[in-house]
This record gives C-alpha cells, structure tokens and sequence, in this order.
C-alpha cells in the first residue's frame, strides 16, 4: 500500500510518457491525507535516498536475495537530481569501468518497462559526438576503438552523415563526428520509480517524508539510523543521498568524509516545432560547443557545462528537495549563442523554460562508491558528475554486490571512496576544484592533464627548492610531485597549446634525464609514497603481517621484502615493500595513494591489541631516491661507510648519518631496477641532506629528474606499478610476480588457496609487455593506456600503461593478454605459448601498429649484473 500511495503521489505530479516536466507541484492530495506510518524498528540494510542511486541500488540488493531493507527519502522519491536530470543515457565514456555501467544500465532500462509495468519513456536514439578540431576526433576515435572491441556498435563519421543523421544541424564546421546508435533517453524519475516498485514487490519497504537526523556507530560499526520518525537498528547503511550526501556524512558518532559539491546546471525547452521533431531523434554532443541537444516533447532541450560554473549551498543545504532554483539567462548566453550556431532554425520556436538543476560534482570527475574506511558497513554511492542516469543501473549493481559479496564483479578503485582522504573535504578546496571540474566535463581530455586548483595542498620540504630548478609538478592524493624539471635555458609550450595526443613538449627533457639516471646519478623526491610502521611488544607485528601478506616476512633484520598484501581472491590489494628495521617492528612502503585503502585494510585485519601499534608516518620522513651508477660514490661520499655491495647488499635498510644528519634510513633499492638507493630523512633534515647531495653529487653529473623519467625506466624494465597495472582483480601468477609469494612459508596468509588453486588451473590472463616495431615518435599518435591489444587480428585485452623506452628507443606498452575461445568467447587458460606464438597490433585510435610482445622476465633487458636476478625481478613495486 505504501508503494501505491507514492506512486499516485507521484502521477498526481502531472507525469506523462517521456521526459516529465520539472513544475514543482506539491505531493497530491491523496499523499497528504495518508496516516503516518510506522517505522520498522530494525532491518538489515537503511539505505537513504529516494533518487536513482538509492532506488538501484535498493533493487539490485533484493535480486540478490537481500530482502531486509530499508529506503527512506526525505521528500518524495525521485524528487532531487534526479527529477530535473536531462534524460540522456550515454554509454560513450573514456574510463572502462564508467563504460561498463553505462552499458548495463541501458540493457537495464531498455526492460525494466516491461518487468514493472512502469512507463519510462526509454527510446532509443542513439547519439552523435561532434568534433571541430582533428584533436577532438582524435579523442572520438580512441573511444570509438575501445567501444567496438567490448561489443558497443559505433562508428566515426564525416559531417555529411551527421546531416543525413539529424538534418536540422549545422555541420559546415565539423571535421567528423562519432555515431553511437544504440544510446537512449529516458525519464529519469520514471526510472527510479520503476525500480522503486520493482524493490518494493520484493518486499523492500520504502518510506517517503523520513529525515535521517543521525547515524549509529558503535566501535566502528554502523549500528542504525534515528530518524524524525523514530530509530531504526540496522548492520548496514547506505547513503545516497546525493547533494545531502556531505552533510549526512558529518551526521554520525565518527564522521564519514564524502567529497562532493554541487553546481548550478542549466538547460532550456523548447515548444514543439510546427513539424515535431520524431522520437527517435539522435541526441547531439557538441562538447566544442559545450552543449548537448537533444529532442523533447516535439522541441528541444538544451544544456551545457560553461567555463564559469556557479557552485551553490557552499555554507551547507537545508531543502528538502530541489525546487527550481533561479532562471539565469545572462550566464547562459555562451551556451544559447552556442546551441544557434548549431541549429540556426532554433530561433524560430518558443522557449518554454530555462531549469536550473543543481549537480554535484567531485575532485577528479568520478563518482564516489564504496565502504568508509573509518565506518564497518557504512555505504556510499553518490557524486555523479551529471551522469547519474547512465551510471545509475550499474552503479547500483556493483554496490549491492560489494555489500552481498564484500567485493563487486568489477575493479572499481577508481570510484573507491577511499581514493580520497580527509583532506579532499575541505569546502574552500571543493568548492574551487568543481568550479574547474564541471567545465572539464566537456574539455578536450589529453593524457598527463593536471588539476590546477586545489594545488600545492600537501608538498615535500623541498617544494620550494625544487621548483626554483624548473621543477613542473603533478599532484597524487593531494601532493605535489616533480614530473620533470625544464633547464634554465628552455622554453616550454602555454598549458594550453601543450595539450597534444602526439609527441610532448617534455620529450627531450625526460630524455636527458633518463639518461642521467643510466650513466651518472639522478635524484628524485619521492615523499609522496604511503610510509606506516607496525611494532609490537613480542611477536604480534610479525605474526599479523605474516597472515597479511604473501611473501616471507621473518627475514633477518635489515632485510626488505616485496610483497603483495592480497585479497581472498589472490588479487592485488596493495603492492609494497616491508623493511624488517628490528624483531618487533616493521617499515611498510606503499603507493602514494594507498594512505587511506592500506590503513582500513590492515585496521580491519589487526586485533585490538594494545601491545600492537600502527602508526601513519608518511608525514614524518622525506624520501630522496638516488638512480644512478655514481649513486654509490656520492652516499659513501657523504657518510664516510664502504657502499659497495658486499657491505651494502641489495634490498638491505639500515639507519646511516648522511652528512651532519643523523638516523637517515638507507635502503638499497629505487623502484625502477636501476641501481641506487632510497633515503627516508627525517623531515628536519630534509634541506640539509638534499643540499650536501646536491654538492657532493656535482663532480659525478648529479640532476634533479621526476615522476616521468621514473615511468619510463620502471616500464621498460617490465615493473608493473599497483593502481595502473595491478589491481584488485590481477594476482600475482598473472604477471610474473610468483617470487613474491611462498606458499610454503609455513604459515597461512590471505589469498593463499586461490593462489594454490591458480597454480593447479592455469591464469586467464597474463601481463605482457609490448614493444611497438612500425611507429613513428615524432609523427605518430602516442600509445597511452586503455589501447586495444590484438593477436593474430583478434582483440585479447588492453593496454595499462606505457611510455617511451630511450634505451631501446621504442614505445613501451605493458597490458594483459586473454585468451577468448573463438567459439563461445569464453575465457580459456594463457600459456607463454600462447604468448610467444602470437602476432600483435595495439590499436591507437583506429590504426593498428605492430609489436613485439615479451613475457617476465625480459633477460635481454636486465643489465645489471651486480644484482643477484631474483632480487632485481623482485622490485617491481610502484607508484
């Protein structure tokens, strides 16, 4: 009864077939006249949110037999974003795993009419990209290559087709365009109450007019919801409660930091032409233009992301739901000259209406999802960038399955909440990052593009040395890093006029400093790395570290070990090196971006013990990384010890004075397979360190290089970095990495039986290295990440990252190899015979080229015979 009463509630609203119009009438008469209704008092799951992402996700949950939930909106459902939202379903998207819950949402909405009952207003359209420059074709046509080969029909087309596609365009000034037919529009609100219903016929109860005032936590673990109408005892807490989503985050005993903010987002309607445009009119993406277009009722609706945004409820939110906020006509004049360039007949049709819709938008342009790292059980799915419908289905999937399964179908670490830590909340750093990101939605997307605000937020001791030398810097996680560092005597490209899928400005640059890496000393600083110490009183450190990762820990003191901390499933979790600095504690090197996901990782597995101590002391040590031959002469230079390697063996770490500085950690090791060594100085020795190596350096050729000559050095050394290569879903028997792993250390850890199982099996896939033969540098596009990989002229996989290798002067790409039976295309064991045995092409938006495809090890390429070669195949860790 519940549902019905919501759902006549909602027809009350004026809906009809389509797109509904964003009036802001109030709920029915027969809504308010309703009894108040009792809460349960307790349930499994709460989710909050009646918007797409809360009714999906409620949906997927009770298909996987979760029928114990609970949905509580505080308006009515469907009445926030996703009211207002412009309908368009779009599957054309430059990450895999965005393409993915685009593709599943629209297989999802295409039934749901039919499974419900509910009308949706799903037509499918398809839709038109265009491109007014060669660079935007270009970036058309690298995602027009992945779409075809995961089974999207799409193609790119001349300007004559767009007009024969929709005839009322303007494309006089179109270089090409790309058609995806199978794209849709459908009524967003329609959908949520579709799956609303869907969910409530499973026996999901949905209660509408519920305000969460506050949520539960116990030691840790979400406990339950209070709400205006009482508690609700629950194990599981879901929050999707898109622009609130911030403010409710706050609402708990340990507050959940969510980064999020929203905007204004505008698009106007058109009456219907004096002949109406036919439903099955393609939707138009002119992101040159800034603007999408697509058929409404007969007319238009228009919208677009401008340069300017206007960022709205900064000082926080209190509606309950989105009333249509203020028409802006003077800001939307860039987008409306825009749309007439465009559709010059448009001047001839009323406009009905400019809506203002809020969006909200987030640090890096991509939605949030996952667990709290601080918070058991404590779910968030929101920040959806105006693409809230094409992720709505899928992004519901895989977090119903995360909270079924405790972990989705998919690697989805590029959506994890805990990408991000505290220090991305701030509402002055949001509110400037989203005022860059809503225009960028639309930007052309180069590789290496850096945020520019928000910047300079957590930087080594050395930030203000480093860049008086050129320094050009990147920003992980919130801290800068040196990419490469321009002499005094160049001059490089505008920002803008460097953005270029070709060969980069940078180019010679890198180069000179690979090769000073190769034959003298470079030093780059690496303080952005992930730095914990576990110790304890007797055995616990090593006993819980032994049981957490893959490889040996009970090493002698001074060793280190790199290792795999692994999930149930064998795959990834982390990937890092573990120094032994006594019997009772350890020093964890981990990838800059693992600050949040490796301490809730090792939080959850470590007993509350008060002998057994965790600490975070990234902050707390500047890490040097010194590459190079000649490193070796100027730290025994500088500490007056023997460095050579009988004295100083590889992977050894011990406490050494380095100049007048005292207790610097030395560790015989570089990330890249050259020799060298990383420094961890504490933090007020930072200038003095650097300064002394600088000076003493000077006689062997010592520079400053970055992140990019690191890059190429690790890859052309097959080093698979976590994050970019390795991942959640990847093991170690998958690229080469069975030297990190004893199996037989005598002791149980985690992912140990589905590595054994694996063994026995055989992999499904392999990490693979490619060395492209027929590609020009200078005049070819550039392989980045993501490019199609064929064998003997079939698609096997994808590329996961690559730079140019200046030793073997060749582009490098490193990517994972299937093996899909031609038959059935299911997924069949990889030998290195299956390897070996093919021929390949990497496709680079469109154009094949041929490479050369090498499995780990490569021993042509390890040079380096001082290192025994177990050791040096063993310091493949990243980032």
């Amino acid at each position: 009864a519940m549902l019905h009463r919501l759902l006549a509630a909602v027809r009350g609203r004026g809906s009809r077939r389509g797109w509904r119009k964003g009036s802001p009438a109030r709920g029915s008469a027969s809504a308010a006249a309703a009894p108040p209704v009792a809460l349960p008092a307790q349930a499994q799951v709460v989710v909050c949110g009646g918007g797409i992402m809360g009714t999906s996700v409620a949906y997927h949950l009770s298909k996987m037999g979760w029928k114990d939930v609970v949905l509580l909106e505080q308006g009515r459902l469907a009445a926030g974003s996703t009211r207002f939202c412009a309908g368009i379903l779009s599957t054309a998207r430059h990450l895999a795993i965005e393409q993915k819950m685009a593709d599943y949402s629209n297989k999802l909405y295409h039934q749901l009419e039919q499974e419900t009952g509910i009308q949706t207003g799903y037509t499918r359209t398809g839709s038109i990209f265009l491109a007014q420059t060669q660079d935007r074709l270009i970036s058309l046509k690298r995602i027009n290559s992945r779409l075809n080969v995961v089974g999207i029909p799409c193609e790119i087309v001349s300007p004559k087709k767009v007009a024969e596609l929709h005839p009322l365009l303007n494309v006089h000034d179109l270089v090409g365009a790309m058609h995806v037919p199978e794209d849709a529009v459908v009524s967003s609100a329609d959908v949520a109450l579709a799956l609303a219903s869907a969910a409530s016929q499973s026996g999901v109860q949905i209660y509408d007019r519920t305000s969460i005032l506050h949520v539960m936590v116990k030691r840790g673990q979400v406990t339950g919801v209070e709400t205006d109408k009482g508690q609700i005892q629950c194990q599981y807490f879901v929050n999707c409660a898109g622009q609130w989503a911030y403010e409710l985050g706050l609402c708990s005993e340990e507050p959940v930091s969510i980064p999020l903010h929203a905007c204004e987002h505008f698009y106007l309607l058109t009456r219907p032409w004096e002949t109406p445009l036919p439903s099955s009119t393609p939707t138009v993406v002119d992101a040159d233009g800034r603007i999408y277009i697509r058929n409404w009722q007969g007319g238009i609706l228009s919208g677009g992301f401008e340069k300017n945004p206007k960022p709205i409820f900064t000082e926080g939110k209190n509606q309950l739901e989105i009333q249509n906020l203020q028409e802006d006509w003077d800001h939307f004049e860039p987008l409306l000259s825009s749309l007439l360039r465009r559709m010059p007949q448009l001047e001839t049709l009323e406009i009905v209406k400019l809506v203002n819709c809020p969006e909200t938008f987030t640090p890096d342009m991509r939605c949030i999802m996952g667990e709290s790292p601080s918070v058991r059980g404590y779910f968030v799915l929101v920040g959806m960038n105006s693409a809230g419908l094409s992720f709505g289905g899928g992004a519901g999937k895989y977090l119903a399955e995360w909270m079924v399964h405790g972990y989705p179908s998919e690697n989805v670490w590029e959506l994890d909440l805990k990408r991000f830590g505290a220090l991305q909340s701030s509402r002055t750093f949001l509110r400037h990052r989203v005022m860059e990101v809503m225009p960028l939605l639309y930007d052309l997307k180069v590789p290496r593009w850096d945020f520019q605000t928000g910047r300079q937020l957590r930087t080594s001791p050395l930030y203000d040395r480093l860049d008086a030398q050129g320094a050009r810097w990147m920003e992980k996680h919130g801290f800068e890093r040196p990419k490469y560092f321009v002499p005094p005597d160049k001059d490089l490209l505008a920002l803008e006029q460097s953005k270029t899928f070709y060969k980069p400005d940078w180019f010679e640059i890198v180069e000179s400093e690979v090769k000073c890496c190769k034959e003298a000393v470079c030093v780059i600083d690496m303080s952005s790395f992930t730095k914990f110490e576990i110790t304890s009183t007797g055995d616990q450190a090593l006993e819980i570290l032994q049981y957490l990762f893959s490889n040996d820990l009970d090493v002698p003191v001074g060793h280190i070990v790199h290792t795999g901390m692994l999930n149930e499933r064998g795959g990834y979790e982390n990937d890092c090196s573990i120094a032994r600095l006594s019997k009772r504690s350890f020093f964890m090197i981990s990838p800059t971006d693992q600050q949040v996901h490796c301490w809730a990782w090792l939080k959850k597995y470590m007993p509350e013990d008060s002998n057994l101590i965790l600490e975070d002391v990234t902050w707390k040590y500047t890490a040097l990384n010194l590459i190079g031959p000649r490193a070796v002469d100027v730290l025994s230079e500088l500490s007056y010890a023997p460095m050579t390697p009988d004295h100083f063996p590889s992977l050894f770490c011990k406490e050494m004075s380095v100049g007048y500085a005292n207790g610097i950690r030395v560790m015989s090791m570089t990330h890249t397979g050259e020799p060298g060594f990383m420094l961890y100085i504490p933090i007020e020795y930072a200038l003095h360190v650097y300064n002394e190596v600088m000076s003493v350096g000077q006689k062997y050729g010592i520079r400053n290089a970055g992140y990019y000559a690191l890059r190429s050095l690790r890859i052309e050394k097959f080093f698979a970095f976590w994050g970019q290569d390795l991942n959640t879903l990847t093991t170690p028997l998958e690229c080469g990495g069975e030297s990190r792993v004893k199996l037989d250390k005598g002791v149980d850890f985690i992912g140990r039986d589905a590595l054994l199982q694996q063994r026995q099996n055989g992999v499904y896939k392999r990490l693979t290295m490619f060395i492209l033969d027929d590609h020009d540098t200078d005049l070819d596009l550039w392989p980045w990440w993501g490019e199609p990989i064929y064998r003997n002229g079939r698609y096997v996989g994808k590329t996961t990252s690559s730079a140019y290798g200046y030793t073997l002067e060749r582009h490098v790409c490193l990517g994972f190899v299937h093996n899909f039976s031609e038959d059935t295309g299911e997924e069949q064991v990889v030998t290195a015979d299956f390897i070996n045995r093919g021929e390949y092409e990497i496709d680079i938006a469109g154009h094949r080229f041929q490479a050369k495809a090498k499995l780990y090890p490569v021993p042509s390429l390890l040079t380096h015979k001082r290192r025994k070669e177990d050791v040096e195949l063993s310091d493949l860790h990243g980032k």
